[in-house]
């Protein structure tokens, strides 16, 4: 069984106990100091997790079974708090644990940086010579490319011209060739035609 003391009792009741429905009186500042101090001491109880009663008959079995209820939720409420924080204090610490490896883990490929020689190095050296004057010739030979494409390109164009005007002058002729077998035709039918008039 739980016990309360007699102060303990009234502070209880005073949280406890249904609220009237008579006049509420005015409270004096005296009042309002013990009220206080009346709570303040309910805090300190419940931190404590301690509530004393001495079996007074004003307290019924209701009361003392919320009393139990709301000390079992209190305490249910402190032990989830406590797994909470455990597991976020694990949580940290394995967080910790793998920054620690992975920082170990950099400093090693940082020291391995460090003293990093390329094995290759004068070959590359030479290489980027050879390169360089690779493309100083090729410099050289593009500048040859486009004088000779801009001769060629020349060239090209007076060679179609030269063709257009050959096109247009085999045209010509074939005209003026047409033109005469016709002219011809023509004057050979007149000729036979006075020919079989003078039989």
């Amino acid at each position: 069984n739980l016990s309360y003391n007699s102060t303990n009792i009234s502070l209880f009741q005073t949280i406890k106990r249904p609220k009237t429905t008579q006049r509420k009186k005015m409270t004096t500042p005296k009042q309002m100091e013990q009220q206080q101090q009346q709570q303040q001491q309910i805090v300190k109880m419940k931190n404590s997790g301690m509530i004393s009663y001495n079996g007074s008959p004003m307290i019924d079995d209701r009361d003392e079974e919320m009393a139990r209820s709301a000390l079992s939720a209190f305490r249910a409420k402190e032990e989830e708090i406590e797994r909470k924080r455990k597991e976020v204090s694990d949580k940290v610490h394995a967080q910790l644990g793998r920054v620690e490896e992975e920082t170990k883990r950099l400093a090693e490929i940082r020291e391995k940086l460090e003293t990093f020689v390329d094995p290759a190095g004068k070959e590359v050296t030479i290489v980027r010579k050879k390169i360089d004057l690779v493309n100083r010739e090729l410099k050289g030979m593009g500048q040859n490319c486009q004088r000779k494409e801009k001769e060629y390109k020349e060239t090209l164009d007076a060679f179609n011209a030269k063709s257009k005007e050959k096109a247009q002058l085999v045209t010509k002729l074939m005209e003026l060739v047409s033109e005469s077998e016709k002219l011809r035709m023509k004057k050979l039918e007149e000729l036979s035609k006075h020919i079989e008039a003078l039989h």
